[in-house]
Protein backbone atom coordinates (compact mmCIF):
# COMPACT_ATOMS: atom_id res chain seq x y z
CA UNK A 1 0.00 0.00 0.00
CA UNK A 2 1.49 3.31 -1.06
CA UNK A 3 0.43 6.77 0.04
CA UNK A 4 1.13 9.57 -2.38
CA UNK A 5 0.34 13.25 -2.22
CA UNK A 6 0.09 14.75 -5.65
CA UNK A 7 -1.11 18.29 -5.19
CA UNK A 8 0.42 21.50 -6.51
CA UNK A 9 -0.81 23.46 -3.47
CA UNK A 10 1.41 21.55 -1.03
CA UNK A 11 4.71 22.67 -2.54
CA UNK A 12 6.52 24.97 -0.06
CA UNK A 13 8.01 28.23 -1.23
CA UNK A 14 11.70 27.67 -0.56
CA UNK A 15 13.10 29.60 -3.53
CA UNK A 16 14.43 32.58 -1.53
CA UNK A 17 14.76 31.11 1.94
CA UNK A 18 11.45 32.59 3.02
CA UNK A 19 10.67 29.57 5.17
CA UNK A 20 13.95 29.82 7.05
CA UNK A 21 13.46 33.52 7.70
CA UNK A 22 9.93 32.96 8.97
CA UNK A 23 11.10 30.17 11.30
CA UNK A 24 13.86 32.42 12.66
CA UNK A 25 11.37 35.24 13.25
CA UNK A 26 9.00 32.91 15.08
CA UNK A 27 11.85 31.52 17.21
CA UNK A 28 12.97 35.04 18.12
CA UNK A 29 9.42 36.04 19.06
CA UNK A 30 9.09 32.91 21.22
CA UNK A 31 12.37 33.63 23.02
CA UNK A 32 11.36 37.25 23.66
CA UNK A 33 8.04 36.13 25.10
CA UNK A 34 9.75 33.59 27.37
CA UNK A 35 12.21 36.26 28.51
CA UNK A 36 9.37 38.64 29.38
CA UNK A 37 7.61 35.90 31.34
CA UNK A 38 10.83 35.13 33.24
CA UNK A 39 11.27 38.81 34.13
CA UNK A 40 7.68 39.00 35.36
CA UNK A 41 8.20 35.93 37.54
CA UNK A 42 11.40 37.37 39.01
CA UNK A 43 9.73 40.71 39.74
CA UNK A 44 6.74 38.99 41.31
CA UNK A 45 9.03 36.97 43.61
CA UNK A 46 10.91 40.02 44.89
CA UNK A 47 9.75 41.14 48.34
CA UNK A 48 8.30 44.61 48.60
CA UNK A 49 10.15 47.20 50.66
CA UNK A 50 8.47 47.91 54.01
CA UNK A 51 6.67 51.22 54.28
CA UNK A 52 8.45 53.99 56.15
CA UNK A 53 6.94 54.82 59.54
CA UNK A 54 4.64 57.83 59.68
CA UNK A 55 5.14 60.38 62.42
CA UNK A 56 6.99 59.55 65.66
CA UNK A 57 5.33 56.20 66.29
CA UNK A 58 8.04 53.63 66.95
CA UNK A 59 10.86 56.17 67.28
CA UNK A 60 10.64 56.80 71.04
CA UNK A 61 11.95 54.08 73.35
CA UNK A 62 11.00 54.12 77.04
CA UNK A 63 14.25 53.45 78.91
CA UNK A 64 12.90 54.10 82.44
CA UNK A 65 10.96 50.89 82.72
Amino acid sequence: MAVTIASANLQPNMSHGAVGVKVAQMAKAQQEMQGEMALQLIQAAMPEAPAAPVGNIGHNINTTA
